[in-house]
């Protein structure tokens, strides 16, 4: 065999690992952009997926600066071109777009296209997306469309795989929010016992102190400082009990920055002492943030609710392109066979799925008295 379809294939080859390696849409849709744009070095790639009003729910570029795509404007509407590949579910292969009758033009600051390759992706009967490049980096003589036939079967071999990949990411995104939605019905629980338990011995104490107050007011005057506490750590449960059932700003500020926010309102909330330090963290694929964030938050959980710590440390730190968590505090700690062999898991089995499901590894370091150190990495995306 040749040396060119070699290298094809291996391109190839690379393209479909890539968009496997990754389970949120966004990263999938990105990774299927930019490695359709190297495939057939293409200037400009793009991928829409259409919503139900007439315009694109999501619309990711390739080749186009992010100052280039801010002046651009508004997303894209499902019209001209990209309406009759969503439309007709047909390849669409010109050698000048802005010549073809159903063109209808582009916002000022859009960069200029001339040949373009495009085509639907589809999952069965569905047209899930359209996907399309732009401006092939070739000679064109005589204004000839420097797309090819083979380019165009290259490019719909990869979109077949972009359907199963796209398909894919959205079913795990679905299990993954009624993961959520189960995590959140639990802190509910946890946060409905502890503040009912909190209030009913506020009541209590305070019916105490209402009965004491006129035959022995020094007694009265004491329960009157529990109710006071007794309402503080009240306020505490609830503290912490918001921070877990908010939403994790991941999108916006990035994993440090959400859990140096959810750290700190931990730290005001319980009387141990909670810090976190990070040393050149880079950002990685949102699942394995997400994967550290939920790790983090189940580990503070169990340090903060059932060890008795009185300090609790939260390190994120680069490891080679790739990241390592780790939580320590020095609590109470447990035998961690003796925990698995009683079927009290404490979270654990939760946090290992949470590790392997991102390719990373999870180990965890505990004895009566010494504490518990519990370490998750996770490899570069």
């Amino acid at each position: 065999m040749s040396q060119g379809p070699r290298s094809g294939l291996a391109a190839v080859s690379s393209a479909l690992l890539a968009m496997s390696r990754h389970l949120e849409v966004r990263d999938v849709l990105k990774t299927i952009v930019a490695s359709a744009r190297e495939l057939l070095d293409a200037q400009y790639a793009a991928l829409g997926v259409p919503d139900d009003h007439g315009g694109f729910a999501q619309f990711v570029v390739d080749g186009v600066s992010d100052a280039q795509w801010k002046a651009i404007g508004p997303l894209p509407r499902q019209h001209g071109i990209l309406a009759a590949m969503l439309r007709e579910a047909r390849p669409e292969r010109l050698a000048d777009v802005r010549k073809d009758p159903r063109f209808e033009g582009w916002p000022s600051a859009h960069p200029e296209m001339s040949d373009f390759l495009g085509l639907p992706i589809r999952d069965g009967d569905e047209v899930i997306g359209a996907l399309f490049l732009a401006n092939k980096n070739c000679p064109k003589p005589d204004g000839s469309c420097g797309f090819t036939e083979e380019d165009e079967e290259l490019l719909s071999i990869l979109a077949q795989h972009a359907a199963i990949a796209l398909t894919n990411a959205r079913l795990y995104e679905r299990s993954r929010e009624l993961t959520i939605a189960e995590e959140r019905s639990r802190l509910a629980h946890e946060l409905h016992d502890a503040v009912s338990q909190k209030l009913f011995s506020l009541r209590l104490t305070a019916q105490a102190a209402a009965a004491l107050i006129d035959r022995d007011p020094a007694r009265a005057k004491g329960e009157l400082h529990q109710v006071a506490a007794l309402a503080a750590e009240a306020v505490d449960e609830l503290r912490a009990a918001v921070v877990e059932l908010r939403p994790a700003a991941l999108d916006e500020d990035g994993l440090i920055a959400t859990l140096r926010t959810q750290i700190q309102v931990l730290d005001r909330a319980h009387t141990a002492r909670v810090t976190f330090t990070s040393n050149g963290f880079r950002a990685l694929p949102a699942a394995q943030e997400e994967a550290l964030l939920r790790v983090a938050q189940e580990a503070l959980h169990n340090a903060l609710r059932h060890s008795g710590a009185e300090h609790v440390d939260v390190t994120v730190d680069r490891r080679g392109s790739g990241a390592v968590l780790r939580v320590s505090d020095d609590g109470s700690g447990f035998d961690p066979r003796s925990v698995r062999r009683a079927g009290r898991h404490l979270g654990l089995v939760s946090i290992r799925d949470r590790a392997s499901g991102v390719g990373g590894t999870l180990t965890v370091e505990s004895a009566p008295g010494k504490g518990t150190t519990i370490e998750m990495e996770v490899p570069g995306g």
